[in-house]
């Protein structure tokens, strides 16, 4: 629960009102998203508890790139027959997602589709609604060559790129309660099953702190795809990979699946969950307000002009593939 909501869960429909959550002149901002192919890796391994996590990150982290508060969440969950136990493990991520959001979980649906989903699996998707004041709408319009950009560490693999994952896993030979190659103490599942992290507070305190310009939610398609969505036509951004942590996963699925750099940085987020661009006179006062809020912060490059065929150039890249 939080301000704002009027209705209980039971109705047909949920109600909230904006105006009781502290805005005066409120843009609202929805989408909806799903955890794709990583459910495969729950329902195969047996662990449902943390996909409900991913569910509400990958909705709330996409609110928040256009400075908006998550409000309220709406979960989906269908499947042939309902596994009571499943979906509790399922429904219990999502409503402690929905607390790191600082969202309601105001309602959802669960249905039951026999002949529609093979015995033990289920579908997911996630719905959010949040709000910005009309004039701290992301991102802004002043975007401009030198804005520093920085880096916030991922989790591991969040949620994107495990139809890959999955085949290189397939590849080594390993089942998923194997133990996992480069995690002491999991299994391969628990390893890879580690949520998406939830950047919503911690990036909403950056944006009071004043300077920041723009946020990019790195999902799939990676640094290469996702940072352009955020920066005005014509402009890129110069990066310099030796400037943050490898991890370790990374670099057993780049190893064991033989897979080149350009793809490891379209496919994965290669370490860095968001990207902050802020200017470059406030960027010790947001690099302070983010870690103060717990993000392990980088300064991983600056806004530049676009100058070849794709926005973003990473430079030292093989410097992440070694763990």
């Amino acid at each position: 629960m939080r301000s704002g909501v009027v209705a209980d869960l039971g109705g047909f429909g949920a109600l909230f009102d904006v105006a009781n959550a502290g805005y005066k002149d409120p843009l609202l901002v929805a989408g909806t998203d799903g955890v794709g192919t990583k459910l495969m890796l729950a329902i195969e391994s047996g662990i449902h508890h943390t996909v409900g996590i991913d569910l509400v990150a990958m909705c709330a982290n996409d609110l928040v790139v256009q400075g908006a508060e998550p409000l309220f969440f709406l979960d989906y969950f269908a499947s042939g027959k309902l596994d009571v136990g499943v979906a509790e493990d399922v429904i219990k991520g999502i409503a402690a997602g929905c607390t790191q959001a600082g969202a309601a979980l105001i309602g959802g649906e669960t249905a039951e589709m026999p002949g529609m989903y093979d015995d033990g699996h289920y579908d997911l998707a996630g719905f959010c609604v949040g709000a910005v004041e009309r004039a701290d709408v992301l991102p802004r319009s002043d975007i401009a060559v030198g804005d520093v950009v920085l880096g916030l560490s991922s989790s591991g693999v969040h949620s994107n790129g495990f139809s890959l994952v999955r085949k290189i896993v397939a590849r080594a030979g390993l089942n998923w309660s194997d133990p996992s190659p480069f995690v002491e103490g999991k299994t391969v599942a628990e390893s890879f099953l580690t949520p998406t992290r939830m950047y919503v507070k911690p990036c909403l305190a950056a944006i009071n702190a004043g300077g920041v310009k723009a946020l990019a939610h790195i999902t799939g398609g990676g640094l290469l795809e996702n940072l352009p969505r955020v920066l005005p036509t014509g402009m890129g951004a110069e990066l310099d990979a030796s400037c943050w942590p490898g991890l370790p996963a990374f670099a057993w699925l780049k190893e064991t699946g033989n897979v080149d750099t350009h793809e490891m940085f379209r496919a994965f987020n290669a370490g860095i969950g968001m990207v902050v661009v802020c200017e470059s006179g406030k960027v010790d006062g947001v690099a302070a307000a983010l870690t103060d809020a717990g993000e392990s912060v980088h300064r991983i490059g600056h806004i530049s002009m676009q100058s070849g065929e794709e926005p973003v150039q990473i430079s030292n890249g093989e410097a992440l593939w070694r763990g």
